[in-house]
């Protein structure tokens, strides 16, 4: 975070094996998730007569969900010592959960598969951060963290893509939704034989409770601040279904509305490992300011668009913003966290976001409805203005590294 941080020996440091791996197997579930993604808002309201608020309802219960599991797998990861089981049954779920997206004829079966899914990435989610943060050198953690979050956006793109194509040649949304299987059982495969995870330390360990209050005073102010900046900024975040949605308003056909997710993933791809490269060499609080105002201008296009092309290019910032603000934002509560309650502090921290990304999906459900889809994307921009603002009134304390970074 110190712009000021030592440059000696970080060019010499090599990223780890098991974050490659890890890497991998985001990209093959992310390849599988996304194709999923990149149609079924389109196959809810086309196909089965669901409404913007009802799109609103899935994607933040499914979205919240995901991070509210995250508080428990978290913690638990940290009584165990151990990441890996939680890994293998995240994925697992999440794999099992792929063929009831083809198999589903009404909305409570997409809402099920979905909820399923979510439960899976949730359990998955904090023990696999925390092990990057187990196995990352500190001297480059910040490019470890970019390493995976870029790998997984390559799988974004792929995803969509082969949509696209699949679309393409099929023109069976459910048809397609069944390709979707592979790749999330390549992924739980991939952990069997490329993930390996630090020795466990011996000794007793006392199960720590998130929700327990004698935790919380083991936590920094400055992580206090990263939970609630990230939380005000996941209410500006909320689900890219509305994305797709915007592009169909836009005049895309079903068989190219995935596009819209190519353009993001490929612009979250191309700045997601340089923004955790120069986090490790200029204050991270930086470059989230910069990611925050590049969700501001994306928000402010998508408002305004009145064509295909000036849609794409807010769908761009989009991609960008995330680039610029997800991996630092996890690099961040890896650096304020105590060391021994980092699965925990990752649960904490997607504890609060859930509970804003719930908010933040239903109310752009709402106002899409009732107030079109251009207010939705101006309330986005309020609110990405407003965690900017926080962001700016805290930066000697957020710039104060851990001692036990």
């Amino acid at each position: 975070m110190n712009s000021e941080r030592p440059r000696t020996n970080v060019e010499r440091l090599r990223i780890p094996r098991t974050i490659w791996a890890l890497g991998f197997v985001s990209l093959f579930m992310d390849l599988s998730s996304e194709l999923v993604h990149s149609l079924l808002p389109v196959f809810l309201v086309t196909t089965l007569g669901a409404s913007a608020l009802t799109v609103g309802v899935i994607e933040g219960i499914a979205e919240s969900t995901a991070m509210l599991v995250k508080v428990f797998s978290g913690a638990i990861s940290d009584y165990l010592g151990r990441r890996k089981g939680l890994l293998l049954l995240g994925y697992g779920l999440a794999a099992l959960s792929k063929p009831l997206f083809p198999l589903a004829h009404s909305v409570e079966v997409v809402f099920t598969a979905r909820f399923l899914d979510r439960i899976g990435k949730g359990i998955r989610g904090a023990p696999r951060d925390a092990l990057v943060a187990d196995v990352a050198p500190p001297a480059i953690r910040g490019a470890c963290f970019g390493l995976r979050q870029s790998m997984d956006t390559v799988g974004a793109v792929l995803g969509p893509a082969l949509a696209i194509l699949l679309m393409s040649w099929l023109a069976d949304i459910q048809l397609v939704l069944w390709f979707a299987v592979i790749p999330a059982i390549m992924a739980v495969a991939l952990i069997f034989v490329g993930v390996k995870e630090p020795t466990a330390t011996s000794g007793e360990r006392e199960f720590r409770s998130p929700i327990n209050w004698r935790v919380l005073p083991d936590f920094s102010t400055g992580y206090w601040w990263v939970v609630i900046i990230g939380g005000v900024f996941t209410l500006a975040r909320f689900s890219e279904a509305f994305l797709v949605l915007r592009a169909q308003q836009a005049g895309l056909s079903v068989t190219w509305v995935p596009l819209v997710m190519v353009v993001m993933a490929v612009f979250y791809t191309l700045s997601a490992y340089p923004a955790g490269w120069l986090s490790d060499r200029i204050s991270r609080t930086k470059l989230l300011c910069m990611g925050m105002g590049l969700l501001i201008l994306a928000d402010l296009l998508l408002a305004e668009s009145s064509s295909v092309i000036t849609m794409m290019l807010g769908v761009g910032l989009w991609g960008l913003h995330m680039g610029f603000s997800q991996g630092i934002l996890a690099s961040l509560v890896a650096d304020t966290a105590p060391m021994e309650l980092k699965g925990t502090a990752f649960g904490i921290f997607n504890l609060v976001s859930g509970a804003c990304m719930l908010i933040a999906s239903v109310l752009a459900g709402g106002i899409w409805q009732t107030m079109g889809s251009e207010n939705t994307f101006l309330m986005g921009a309020l609110l990405a203005a407003t965690a900017l603002l926080l962001l700016f009134g805290s930066p000697r304390i957020l710039q104060t590294p851990s001692k036990d970074c």
